[in-house]
């Protein structure tokens, strides 16, 4: 098929790429975008990457202010949807060039409700589809051709017509034979809102279990996270239950909050998002706490390092970082934090010494999408130093190196 895709950036060109592996891609993004490496042809201009396609693909940001990226405390702020002024300027640019015989997609994630009434009557030169996707930075890639499910929204969730198409496109590039959940405009953009806060909630549960094991003693968090996750009959699968750093990234934290706003404008008469978000800062406000007292010595207080400052690694982004959160409580109790991530910071130290909290785990993070090392250290750690692995994975046979699993109080 001759497909258009507008919208290049972090997480658009990759998927962009990915088809262009079996169509004929033609992309546009007001940001240049390198164009080495790729099959991807590149527009100049937005009608150039419209007129002639079959199906055009919208993938730009619908935003919220940057204070509310969850790297600080955000619950206290008002609640507020997504900024959907770049969609709607993209939508109405598309529209002028469309034609009947095009498929408009929107992949954008947005509230329920919001393609009837703002997106819509946008494009009325052509069809549209709402086709959220469930990617994540890191491994677009791999998410993009083994998603759990393609979600796929038109006007009345007819299964026929050009959600027949779409699949059929689909069917081309995927390797895990995903199942297909169609439903109307109005209930694809409940799917991938509620997929994305469900996950928020499913880590604010299992951490809640790592504060009740730090609190309660005698409990190793992960004897009771697998209990759990190997509980499919009624209540969960494995993936997310692993209790460590909170949620992070520029998607979840951002989701809650649109669904804060959202429950507040339906008048529900109750918040559970509320909930969630202010679980997920206690959580890192206890991490804080944990880390502090153990950096408090009886020969002095311990420099801190927090090993990993993006969101999760392999990634140079820190919208939502948890670390950034965990450091924030620090520092407002007085402690200068340092980060060690080399895709951060603009240099790494050759090695440490102090109290380090492991952020990151490739094998965790990645584990799903067939990420088989562990993660490697960005810097070497001297003797007299305490490690907090919140993963509850590291261990060595170095004794003057001190390690804490943080969730296991068990009496070994």
């Amino acid at each position: 098929m001759k497909i258009g895709f507008i919208g290049l950036g972090k997480l658009g060109k990759p998927c962009a790429e990915t088809m262009a592996t079996k169509h004929d891609v033609t992309g546009y993004d007001i940001y240049p975008a390198p164009q080495w490496g790729t099959a991807i042809k590149f527009a100049k201009t937005l009608q150039a990457a419209v007129e002639g396609q079959d199906i055009i693909f919208i993938a730009v940001q619908t935003p919220h202010d940057p204070v509310y990226g969850g790297e600080q405390p955000i619950t206290h702020l008002p609640n507020k949807d997504f900024d959907y002024s770049i969609v709607k300027q993209v939508l109405a640019d598309v529209n002028q060039y469309a034609t009947p015989d095009q498929l408009v997609v929107l992949i954008s994630t947005v509230l329920p409700g919001t393609t009837r009434k703002e997106f819509v009557p946008l494009i009325t030169n052509a069809r549209f589809i709402y086709n959220p996707y469930l990617i994540a930075m890191g491994s677009v890639a791999w998410d993009m051709v083994n998603p759990e499910m393609v979600i796929i929204g038109t006007e009345d969730g007819s299964t026929t017509g050009d959600a027949g198409l779409l699949i059929e496109f689909y069917e081309t590039i995927m390797q895990n034979n995903p199942r297909y959940e169609i439903g109307t405009w109005d209930e694809a953009e409940c799917i991938k809102v509620f997929y994305n806060t469900f996950i928020s909630a499913k880590i604010g549960l299992v951490n809640m279990i790592q504060d009740v094991a730090i609190r309660q003693g005698n409990i190793n968090v992960d004897v009771v996270t697998t209990a759990l996750a190997n509980s499919t009959m009624r209540i969960m699968g494995p993936k997310y239950m692993t209790a460590g750093m909170g949620d992070a990234g520029p998607c979840h934290p951002r989701d809650n909050i649109a669904l804060r706003y959202l429950a507040e404008n339906l008048d529900l008469g109750y918040d559970i998002f509320d909930t969630i978000m202010h679980a997920r800062e206690q959580q890192a406000r206890n991490m804080a706490q944990f880390v502090h007292r153990a950096a408090s010595t009886e020969t002095g207080v311990l420099p801190i390092y927090i090993h990993g400052k993006a969101y999760k690694p392999g990634v140079a982004y820190t919208e939502g970082s948890y670390s950034l959160l965990v450091g924030y409580f620090l520092e407002k109790m007085g402690v200068e934090v340092h980060y060690i991530d080399p895709l951060t910071e603009q240099s790494t130290p050759l090695t440490i010494k102090g109290v380090i909290l492991l952020a990151h785990n490739r094998q965790i993070t990645y584990g799903y999408a067939g990420e088989i090392k562990t993660q490697e250290f960005y810097c070497d750690i001297e003797p007299g130093s305490i490690i907090i692995d919140p993963w509850r994975q590291y261990t060595t046979s170095d004794t003057s190196v001190k390690v804490i699993h943080y969730g296991n109080t068990r009496l070994q």
